[in-house]
C-alpha cells in the first residue's frame, strides 16, 4: 500500500481536530506533513508537542493584532501542548530588523524591564496561565559569550542572510545595515535550539527568523521545528496592519466601552476577519453567522456579536452587557450611567470656555465650531448660540455622540 494510504488510514478524528485547528486562519504551515507527524507521536505517545512564541517588549502593551497569534497559540494549548511564551529581553538589546527600512534603535535594559512587568500579564488575558511556560531568551544568550557567539554566528552564509527580504532591499537602496542586526535571526534561530521547540509561531514579517529556527535545530542535531506564521490583523481604518502609530488599533487593556464601540466601528467586510482571527466561535459557527447576513439578517447584529466577545475576554460579559447598552444610549442622543463630574466656578460663563475649561474641546475655537455644525448639547438640547451664558447650576453637556460631562458651575 502506498505510504500516503498508510498515513492517511491513521489520521483518526482528534487528529483531523488537531490539524484543523492547527489550520484555523493561518498564513503558511510548513512543512504540514511533519507537523501531522509530530501531532501523531503526541498523540500516540502522551507527550505534549512544545509551541513557542517569543515576543520583544518593545511596548509595554498589546492590542488586538498582537493577539491573533496569541489566539493560536491558546487553541493548541487546548489541545494539551505545552506553550512557551519568551520574552526577548536579550534580543530586544540588538533591535529586530524585520519589516525595517532601516536599523531600529536598541531598547535600553531599563525600557526592556519596564515593557516586560506588563506584558505576560497582559498576554495571560488570552493563555492559560497556570498551563504557559515563561522563559526570557537572557537565560542562555548571556550564557554563550564570545566564544559561543562566534561558533554560531559560523552556522550561517553572509550571502543566504542577504536573500532575506529586507536587507536585499536596504543593500540595493544604499540604506545601511549593521553588523549587529544579522545577529538578531541567529538568536532568535537560536531560541529554538535551547527551548527544543516543536513549532514556532509569528506573524508573516517573521518567516525568515522562524525558519533560521529550522536551520539552527538542524546544525545543533535536532529535530527541526515546524513553522506557522499568521497573518497581520488589519486595524480600524481597514487598510493598514493594526499598529499604535497609524493610531488604528485596540489596546486590550481599553476600557470596555471604548472596546465595544471600537469594534463596532469596523467595515462589514473587515468583520469576518475579525472574526476568523479574534473569535473563539467555531469556523462553522461563523459560516452560519455569514450565510445569515447573506440572506438578509442585519450584519449589525454579527458585527455585535463580535464586539460582545472581546470584550468580554478582556472585561467580563457583564462589562460587554454595559458597555452595549451604553452604546445604544449613545447612539439615541440617551446619556451614559457613568460620565465624568467637572466642577467649575465664575457663572454666568461663555458656552465655548466651559466646554474648553470642561474638558470637552481642546480651545474655545474648537468649541464654536462644534456649536456652528451643531455639535453640541446641554441638557439634551442643541446648541447653536456662541454667545451663551450658562448661569451656576449643574448641566450635562454633550460633544459629538461620545464626550460627556456633568458639569457644576458656581459663582
Amino acid at each position: 500500500m502506498p505510504e500516503t494510504q498508510n498515513q492517511a488510514s491513521t489520521i483518526n478524528p482528534a487528529l483531523e481536530e488537531a490539524m484543523a485547528i492547527s489550520l484555523r486562519g493561518v498564513d503558511e504551515l510548513l512543512p504540514r506533513e511533519d507537523w501531522l507527524k509530530k501531532l501523531q507521536r503526541a498523540q500516540s505517545t502522551g507527550i505534549p508537542l512544545r509551541i513557542k512564541l517569543g515576543l520583544d517588549p518593545t511596548a509595554p502593551d498589546i492590542h488586538l493584532g498582537h493577539t491573533v497569534v496569541l489566539n493560536k497559540m491558546r487553541q493548541l494549548q487546548n489541545l494539551g501542548h505545552q506553550v512557551i511564551f519568551l520574552i526577548g529581553d536579550f534580543t530586544s538589546l540588538i533591535g529586530d530588523p524585520s519589516g525595517r527600512n532601516s536599523t531600529r534603535p536598541p531598547l535600553t535594559e531599563e525600557q526592556i524591564k519596564h515593557n516586560a512587568q506588563t506584558y505576560y500579564q497582559q498576554a495571560s488575558l488570552v493563555l492559560d496561565p497556570e498551563k504557559t511556560e515563561i522563559r526570557y531568551n537572557s537565560e542562555w544568550c548571556n550564557g554563550l559569550g564570545s566564544t559561543g557567539m562566534i561558533q554560531l554566528a559560523a552556522k550561517y552564509t553572509v550571502a543566504r542572510m542577504m536573500e532575506r527580504d529586507d536587507f536585499h532591499k536596504r543593500f540595493h537602496s544604499g540604506q545601511s545595515i549593521s553588523i549587529h542586526e544579522f545577529l538578531y535571526p541567529l538568536m532568535q534561530g537560536y531560541d529554538s535550539v535551547a527551548l527544543k521547540s516543536d513549532l514556532e509561531l509569528g506573524g508573516t514579517d517573521q518567516k525568515f527568523n522562524l525558519l533560521m529556527g529550522r536551520h539552527l535545530q538542524q546544525e545543533y542535531g535536532q529535530e527541526p521545528q515546524c513553522v506557522l506564521t499568521m497573518p497581520l490583523l488589519v486595524g480600524l481604518d481597514g487598510v493598514d496592519k493594526m499598529s499604535k502609530s497609524k493610531n488604528n488599533y485596540i489596546g486590550i487593556t481599553e476600557e470596555a466601552n471604548a472596546m465595544f464601540a471600537k469594534t463596532l466601528s469596523i467595515s462589514d467586510d473587515l468583520m469576518w476577519d475579525w472574526y476568523t482571527l479574534l473569535s473563539f466561535r467555531s469556523l462553522d459557527e461563523i459560516a452560519e453567522l455569514k450565510a445569515q447576513v447573506q440572506q438578509g439578517r442585519n450584519p449589525k447584529d454579527a458585527k455585535v456579536l463580535l464586539a460582545k466577545e472581546i470584550t468580554t475576554r478582556f472585561h467580563s460579559a457583564a462589562a460587554a452587557e454595559a458597555a452595549e447598552q451604553d452604546f445604544i444610549n449613545r447612539s439615541k442622543g440617551g446619556i451614559p450611567d457613568d460620565i465624568p463630574e467637572v466642577t467649575l466656578s465664575g457663572a454666568p460663563l461663555g458656552i465655548g470656555q466651559l466646554l474648553k475649561s470642561a474638558g470637552l474641546t481642546a480651545s474655545t475655537g474648537e468649541g464654536n465650531r462644534l456649536i456652528d455644525g451643531g455639535g453640541v448639547r446641554v441638557d439634551g438640547a442643541a446648541i447653536s448660540d456662541r454667545g451663551l451664558k450658562l448661569e451656576s447650576g449643574t448641566y450635562v453637556v454633550q460633544v459629538g455622540k461620545r464626550k460627556f460631562a456633568r458639569v457644576t458651575l458656581a459663582n
